[in-house]
């Protein structure tokens, strides 16, 4: 990818928030008018699976995995504190801290208001956001804040190999937070047809095509793919609110409550991660993304188990759904934050680990 495209925010990712809002209005309206399109997605199901969503979520996360080089990872040992950093970061600290506060929230401050089983669904789907480390839109919080596009590229690798092997394990762990029972079979099976089959797809794809057509066929392949993924989450977004525009119509606190708990978590984490970055002396090239990479989460994946587990009409879906409009505007105002206390941290020359 040349310097001037990977410099480029595109125009999806430039009004992510304006597109998301209008895709949950959107779903809504026709929710409300067309209730019997909930059926339609129940009509063509799998294992209690909705077929349809399934096939969005994997156009939505394959593009993600294509562009993703894996033997990056092996160059990440030359930039190893950033990296073991953000790994202690992505699963020993944010997924717990997330699953505190959506505690906190939903069986302290907000129980009275949410009840104890919709509070356990809301908790259920803050957990599942925070045990999914962000390897997308990380990549435009990086070019913003001026940090080291290097690290940030092997972060996406590597979280993308780490969410196949610890997603379910921790998945396993902390949903009982919530009192929510675990079908272990069907947390295996989502985190591989939902980030296991797009990962090998995008490796087969990335590792043929390059062999077999070269590097400049490989790259107009996944520029004609620039505009699958996000048209995939649009359409996953409406998919998604359309039957759950009863609920949230009924009780649209729901909405507002998941936000300020998100709200507060994604702060929470930040400021323990850039915290972390400044007394163990990074440089800001590598604490700006590794602070952004700890604060943000991989929604698509999030949503995608939240409808494994608990079906597209749930409070567990409502708040992965929720995290995916709270996160652009926050993440925003977090690199505004990263480029305004750079002088907090030493610097040193960016570029990509050779």
């Amino acid at each position: 990818m040349s310097e001037e495209k990977e410099q480029k925010l595109g125009f999806f990712e430039r009004y992510l928030t304006v597109w998301v809002g209008i895709c949950i209005l959107l779903g809504l309206y026709l929710g409300e008018v067309f209730p019997q399109l909930a059926d339609v997605f129940e009509a063509f199901e799998i294992q209690g699976y909705p077929v349809i969503v399934a096939i969005a979520l994997f156009l939505m996360i394959y593009p993600i995995m294509v562009q993703t080089d894996f033997q990056e990872i092996i160059k990440a040992g030359k930039s190893a504190k950033p990296v073991t950093t953000t790994l202690v970061l992505n699963w020993a600290v944010k997924p717990f801290t997330m699953a505190f506060i959506a505690w906190l929230f939903f069986r302290i401050i907000f129980v009275d208001f949410v009840g104890y089983d919709m509070g356990s669904e809301l908790m259920a789907g803050m957990i599942l956001l925070g045990i999914a480390p962000c390897t997308a839109m990380v990549l435009v919080w990086g070019y913003l804040s001026r940090g080291n596009m290097g690290h940030v590229v092997v972060m996406v690798a590597i979280n993308s190999l780490s969410m196949l092997v610890l997603y379910g394990p921790m998945a396993v762990l902390l949903l009982p937070v919530a009192d929510v029972p675990v079908p272990l079979t069907r947390v295996a099976f989502g985190v591989l047809a939902y980030v296991g089959l797009p990962l090998v797809a995008g490796y087969l794809t990335r590792k043929i095509m390059i062999e077999k057509k070269g590097k400049e066929a490989f790259e107009k392949f996944t520029a004609r793919l620039h505009y699958v993924s996000p048209a995939a989450l649009l359409f996953t977004i409406v998919a998604i609110v359309t039957p759950q525009s009863g609920i949230v119509l009924s009780n649209p606190l729901l909405v507002l409550f998941v936000l300020i708990a998100l709200t507060v978590q994604i702060f929470l984490i930040f400021g323990i991660a850039y915290w972390i970055s400044r007394k163990i002396g990074l440089a800001y090239e590598d604490a700006a993304p590794t602070s952004q990479i700890a604060s943000s989460n991989h929604f698509e994946v999030a949503i995608a188990m939240a409808i494994a587990l608990f079906g597209v009409d749930s409070g567990a879906t409502l708040a992965a759904v929720t995290g995916m409009l709270i996160e652009v505007p926050i993440m925003l105002l977090l690199v505004q934050i990263c480029l305004k206390t750079q002088h907090w941290f030493p610097s040193k020359k960016m570029g990509v680990p050779e």
